[in-house]
């Protein structure tokens, strides 16, 4: 890994409330747009909608966030995003009713709202997996190839250490080290992201 540089000591939410902190609102665009766009597929928009509410719920965070306070709760800042994004298409079909499913919208807005359904539950396993899939894209250019390959090899495809160790001529000690910091790098970037 790079030596620490500056804006790495604190995790991307923090970074995120120091307005002028532009890296780390590149980041979270780079993490969020996605997931803002498969988190509206359900609403059965059309794709220049879908970039509209995207645009939208991303202004409001980048308005709001400095008030955002993590409460310690697991997925607060999951739910305050489900929030922002719920009162957005509320407002979207408000404006512009869809034809013949208002119904249909007024229930799928209730099970957004509503963690504990079968809707809520697949936006949060969605975004924890979209948001440290992200992540791990973020990091990988902060080590060296060996260190990431042992890291994905331990963690992700789940094999021994010694086996990884091996498979890449290092040391089980220096597998072990790279989990490590892969891992710490990780819980470092997504502190009160992913829970």
């Amino acid at each position: 890994m790079s030596p620490t540089s500056p804006g790495t000591s604190a995790s991307l939410l923090d970074r995120l409330c120091d307005r002028g902190d532009a890296q780390a609102w590149q980041k979270l665009v780079q993490l969020y747009t996605p997931l803002m766009r498969a988190w509206l597929r359900p609403a059965a928009l059309q794709a220049a909608d879908v970039d509209d509410l995207t645009q939208r719920v991303l202004e409001v965070v980048v308005h709001k966030l400095p008030q955002f306070h993590h409460d310690g709760r697991p997925g607060a800042f999951r739910a305050w995003l489900r929030a922002i994004t719920v009162n957005r298409l509320r407002e979207f079909w408000r404006a512009r009713p869809p034809a013949g499913q208002v119904a249909q919208s007024a229930a799928l807005l209730d099970e957004l709202e509503d963690p504990a359904s079968d809707l809520g539950r697949w936006w949060d396993e969605e975004h924890n997996r979209h948001v440290l899939n992200g992540l791990l894209r973020l990091v990988e250019r902060d080590f060296a190839a060996n260190t990431w390959r042992a890291f994905r090899r331990v963690v992700l495809d789940d094999l021994p250490a010694d086996t990884v160790a091996a498979e890449l001529r290092m040391t089980v000690n220096a597998v072990l080290i790279a989990k490590s910091r892969v891992l710490s790098r990780l819980r470092q970037e997504a502190s009160g992201m992913v829970d």
